[in-house]
């Protein structure tokens, strides 16, 4: 029988991003407490957070204080080391679990482990060297990205590589002892399945979204695409498998790309919500968040519905937002959320926000979402 950590009782969150924040107002919301780890009050979730614990994931008695003081424990990024994850593990229960996340903080392990689960990625190496790196260069067509193998996101610690790339110069640059090169997939789109399982077993799943990229960072996501049925289910498929394969309790998000061929090819994934997930705050009965909250803590599964035809999400970056806020920007907006996260200092790249809109049409909420960010932007 799944035990229940009702209202009252205390979330901890590792990490003090935007996330953890999302994750904070919904728990909240439910009337549950939140403590979060590795950030302090002026973070984002820090700032909504009942209880925050400033200090580092080396600081073995403040992880023993901050687990002793929580019900449940999950997680807003990868980037955790092993030894923070198994002293918080061994006092209160850490979802999703710590081999999961071992997997997904390391790339290598990564892409075999999907491997393993008969999942199809790009092909991929490890590197140590200049020449290993121009031997899979070649092997693998003149066309790869280079990767750290460690502590990537958002584009950083990737590298485009073509034919004509200086290796000895880049990879002195890069700084890096090791690496890992994928070959180039050429793709139609580019889809994400957030999903949750229950300690019960049961899977839940929001629709694939369409994402575009700009920068090596999420741009715009767009639900209600009707992606071909095929390829929904198989992306479905894609995402229980893993669930399954690691057991998890708790939300994750499978990223991939469609072939021109119509086949589908994994990216990475994610042991927690993802930014293409946010439009269900809106767009659906229950967002990712809500769900995080109801997998981790063995509540009663609810099925995922749509409560618009379609929706979209604009990340707004530091370069997309206004030079003051003038509350005329948003004025005579309809079916229009703007999200902050709290950040102060806003830099070209960083995540400061997003917007989500909802429509009939999916086209209608993409062109409307870039049209409002455009709108935000242009008061600079």
């Amino acid at each position: 029988m799944t035990h229940t950590i009702g209202p009252g009782s205390t979330i901890g969150i590792l990490g003090a991003g935007q996330l953890g924040r999302m994750l904070a107002l919904v728990a909240r919301r439910m009337g549950y407490g939140v403590a979060v780890f590795g950030g302090d009050r002026r973070s984002p979730c820090g700032q909504v957070a009942d209880a925050v614990w400033a200090g580092n994931y080396d600081d073995t008695q403040q992880l023993t204080e901050f687990a002793s003081a929580c019900d449940v424990v999950t997680y807003e990024f990868e980037n955790i080391p092993a030894h923070a994850a198994a002293t918080i593990a061994d006092l209160t229960p850490l979802h999703p679990n710590a081999d999961l996340l071992a997997v997904a903080q390391n790339r290598l392990k990564e892409k075999t482990a999907l491997r393993d689960c008969g999942l199809p990625t790009a092909e991929f190496r490890m590197v140590h060297t200049a020449d290993e790196l121009a031997l899979a260069r070649s092997d693998f067509g003149g066309d790869v990205i280079l990767k750290a193998n460690t502590d990537g996101y958002d584009g950083k610690g990737q590298w485009s590589i073509s034919a004509a790339t200086n290796l000895e110069e880049l990879w002195t640059s890069s700084g890096l002892t090791e690496g890992l090169v994928e070959q180039r997939v050429p793709f139609e789109f580019e889809l994400s399945v957030v999903a949750g399982r229950y300690a019960s077993g049961e899977c839940v799943y929001f629709e694939p979204f369409l994402n575009h990229h700009a920068d090596h960072i999420l741009d715009v996501t767009i639900s209600g695409s009707n992606l071909v049925s095929p390829v929904a289910e198989q992306a479905t498929q894609m995402a229980r498998g893993v669930l399954e394969r690691f057991h998890v309790v708790g939300v994750l998000c499978i990223e991939l790309f469609l072939t021109s061929d119509g086949q589908l090819v994994v990216n990475e994934i994610a042991p927690r919500p993802h930014n293409s997930g946010h439009l269900t705050i809106e767009a659906y009965n229950c967002s990712q968040f809500e769900l995080q909250l109801r997998t981790i803590c063995g509540l009663e599964p609810v099925p995922l519905i749509r409560t618009a035809p379609a929706a979209a999400m604009a990340n707004l970056l530091g370069q997309h937002l206004p030079a003051t806020w003038d509350a005329a920007a948003m004025s005579g907006l309809t079916d229009t959320q703007l999200h902050l996260y709290g950040k102060s200092g806003a830099k070209t790249g960083r995540k400061m926000g997003h917007v989500t809109t909802l429509a009939n049409t999916s086209a209608d909420a993409e062109d409307r979402v870039r049209s409002v960010r455009s709108q935000l932007t242009a008061v600079r």
